[in-house]
């Protein structure tokens, strides 16, 4: 592909935009300043609004900050209730009832401080940032795409994952559909009433999905295997297992960086989660051999994915360099106790608008030519043919 048709209007990678998502989702667990979450939000607003198509799950992004905000919102009540910090500024002293034996060790009520308040609303906060960051994905990359670079060896499990991924924005866009058709019929699509009329055509058209879905994959004999000796598959599963858990503790151990060594070299962390990347994707190949299908038009990849990816990269980086170096005093964590204003350090921002780039290095979606009548054809169709 020339420099020129890299950049011409069309889908970009689906793995580049979960790569650049999962970036961003690492910087956010690695802080809990507001400033710097919230910037981590803003980041994936602004590209998800420069580069979304029109598809109707692509609009799903508003739904996951809705959530993010009632994520936030219920850290805070479980803190007002169940809340254990009684250092610092009481705002409200709640009544303490004595519970049964068998809840001891939990305390209903108490002080309500600032101290615990603000240690919440931070890490909520966080929650509600790794929920955007997810939602980015969403609206940005079909998830049904993602079966066509999925390896052999994870097919099967590659369709469930993207049947649920898929959940979330055909709800959003199925709730969207049935509350217009409703206000142009003059009925009420809010309220209780709204909530009984809306919810059953939505179930309806999840049924028929899915059947559609049954349909597709019975077509296209989904789950015929070749002939695979038994030793083979042994050893393809243990090499799975064991580069899967190298890679899960490999990354806990660069994500935590206390992870204990031998001789000062340390034994979680980046050389176990090498091995187990190897691992992994030796089983993975081994695996894949089973498993025989083709794929129509595959998506390339070009320099607009390897810049998605690296800004995906960079950002995560700059994050897990600014806790390596700087510690508690990088400015990722604000104190609570006592309370204190958030400060922006340099390298974390630095990183964080990096994960702006997609916003002009990604090329523009490409437009589908779709029917005025039938505005979800298209978009049904891709998704059966996935």
């Amino acid at each position: 592909m020339s420099l020129a048709a890299a950049f011409l209007p069309r889908d970009l990678h689906p793995l580049a935009w979960w790569a650049w998502a999962a970036g961003l989702a690492v910087a956010a667990s690695r802080s809990t300043n507001p400033l710097l979450l919230l910037g981590l939000v803003a980041v994936a607003g602004n590209v998800v609004a420069a580069r979304r198509s029109t598809a109707p799950w692509a609009r799903s992004y508003a739904a996951f900050l809705r959530l993010g905000v009632l994520v936030v919102g219920v850290r805070l009540a479980f803190e007002v209730v169940f809340g254990t910090t009684d250092s610092g500024t009481v705002l409200v002293l709640l009544p303490r009832p004595p519970l049964p034996h068998a809840l001891a060790g939990l305390e209903v009520g108490g002080p309500v401080t600032v101290d615990g308040l603000l240690g919440a609303g931070n890490d909520g906060l966080r929650l509600a940032a790794l929920l955007a960051c997810l939602g980015a994905a969403n609206a940005l990359a079909n998830p049904s795409r993602l079966l066509r670079v999925v390896p052999g060896a994870l097919y099967e499990v590659g369709v469930a994952v993207v049947v649920a991924l898929t959940l979330a924005p055909q709800m959003v866009a199925d709730v969207a559909r049935v509350r217009q058709a409703r206000r142009l019929r003059g009925r009420p699509d809010r309220g209780l009433r709204g909530l009984a009329g809306v919810a059953l055509p939505v179930l309806e058209g999840a049924l028929d999905r899915s059947l559609e879905l049954a349909a597709a994959m019975d077509s296209r004999g989904y789950g015929r295997t070749a002939g695979v000796s038994p030793a083979a598959r042994r050893g393809t599963a243990g090499l799975v297992l064991g580069g899967v858990l190298g890679v899960a503790l490999g990354a806990y151990g660069v994500l935590d960086g206390g992870s204990p060594d031998v001789a000062g070299v340390p034994v979680l962390g980046l050389p176990l989660l090498v091995l187990g990347a190897l691992a992994a994707t030796a089983g993975f190949r081994l695996g894949g051999r089973r498993v025989a299908r083709t794929s129509h038009r595959p998506d390339p990849w070009g320099l607009p994915e390897w810049l998605v990816l690296g800004s995906g990269l960079v950002t995560a980086a700059g994050f897990v360099l600014a806790a390596a170096l700087g510690g508690d005093e990088a400015g990722l964590a604000t104190p609570t106790s006592p309370p204190s204003w958030p400060t922006l350090p340099l390298l974390p921002l630095a990183a964080a608008l990096v994960g702006l780039l997609p916003a002009w290095a990604a090329p523009r979606p490409y437009r589908r030519p779709v029917a005025a009548d039938h505005p979800q054809r298209e978009h049904d169709r891709e998704q059966v043919a996935a």
